[in-house]
């Protein structure tokens, strides 16, 4: 065949395909071995592994390596027809996924592939495992079918079995996008028994990845309530959906009752320690809010859940470095109001 001929008919092919094909599937356009030799003598193609050839005009990538094993491994077939019904085809997975999906720090030294049915290679770069996958746990990435990250995770947790560096694969798809939790539970509760958890508790193993990661509930706040400025907007955010009546539930508390004394001996001491100058702002401050702003919906909800968040001596002092800002962006205090606001923050840091 012409050599102009042959690169028309490839043409077709690689520009589906990242500028690849493999020999088989050149032979299916009637291009024979001895072509496509021709052809890469003549600089219009290059090889890249036993089989498949690149457009030599074609840009690389940080997967070229992984789509040359994936076309490989069925290399007569048509990359877009296989894409067409991934679940039920070859399908990244493992370590090769999360590469993929730039999660965890993995590289075995060789590409991670999962079939339905049981299937063997006898190229060292190349591990099949057989796994049925539902089409929901199938996406494209980069162009490959490859696992969910949801799908991956759990993959590294049943193949690796090291939670670990499931975990920080779990961290790093965390940072990315929203991750179904709902999901990933499912598909981690075969895999709870052989962790030490009960049996088919997905929910025990899940949280137990989230502690590893630093990602679970308490550890979040933990760092969100550090942060005097996000703390305080997470705060404030969260106080505008309250009602009056959760509020008014709240004050019983013996936590909010301990704040509230706590606050007030803070304020009491003062004199004593001689602040008086702070005392006095303080009691202007509070003064004004007691007679003009506590009337409105908006600082009532404010002031109780700030006495909720307020536990202990050291959660109040910091988290007064952010109230006048928290009142400021909540209900627009003048600059006088807020002048005798940041007196008292200074006298509650001081006490």
């Amino acid at each position: 065949m012409k050599s102009n001929h042959a690169l028309r008919l490839l043409a077709e092919v690689t520009a589906y395909q990242w500028g690849m094909v493999t020999s088989a599937q050149a032979g299916v356009l009637g291009i024979t071995r001895l072509d496509i030799s021709r052809l890469t003598q003549a600089g219009h193609l290059k090889r890249l592994a036993h089989g498949v050839y690149m457009d030599a005009g074609a840009p690389g990538d940080q997967f070229e390596d992984l789509r040359v094993a994936w076309l490989s491994t069925d290399p007569k077939m048509m990359g877009a027809e296989r894409i067409k019904d991934r679940a039920n085809g070859v399908v990244v997975a493992g370590a090769s996924a999360g590469r993929l999906h730039g999660i965890g720090d993995l590289w075995a030294g060789r590409h991670e592939f999962v079939y339905p049915k049981r299937r063997q290679s006898q190229r060292a770069e190349i591990r099949y495992r057989q796994r049925v996958l539902e089409p929901r746990d199938v996406t494209l990435v980069e162009g490959l079918p490859a696992m969910t990250m949801e799908r991956t995770i759990a993959d590294l947790v049943e193949d690796l079995g090291d939670l670990s560096l499931a975990a920080d694969a779990l961290r790093d798809a965390w940072l990315k996008r929203v991750v179904d939790l709902a999901r990933l539970r499912d598909l981690l509760s075969p895999l709870a028994e052989r962790h030490g958890f009960n049996k088919g508790d997905g929910t025990a193993l899940l949280n137990r990845l989230r502690e590893i990661a630093g990602i679970d509930l308490d550890t979040v706040a933990h760092r969100v309530a550090a942060n005097a400025s996000l703390g305080s907007r997470v705060a404030a955010d969260y106080i505008s959906n309250l009602s009056k009546a959760d509020l008014d539930r709240l004050v019983m508390m013996p936590e909010m009752q301990k704040a509230i004394r706590s606050i007030r001996e803070s304020i009491a001491a003062m004199p004593r320690a001689g602040h008086y100058e702070q005392f006095a702002d303080a009691s202007a401050a509070m003064e004004f809010i007691r007679a003009n702003l506590i009337k409105t919906e908006d600082l009532y909800r404010l002031t109780g859940k700030m006495f909720e968040l307020i536990t202990n001596a050291d959660v109040i002092r910091e988290l007064s470095r952010a109230w006048g800002k928290s009142l400021r962006d909540s209900v627009g205090l003048d600059p006088e109001t807020l002048a005798a606001i940041r007196g008292a923050q200074r006298a509650l840091a001081d006490a």
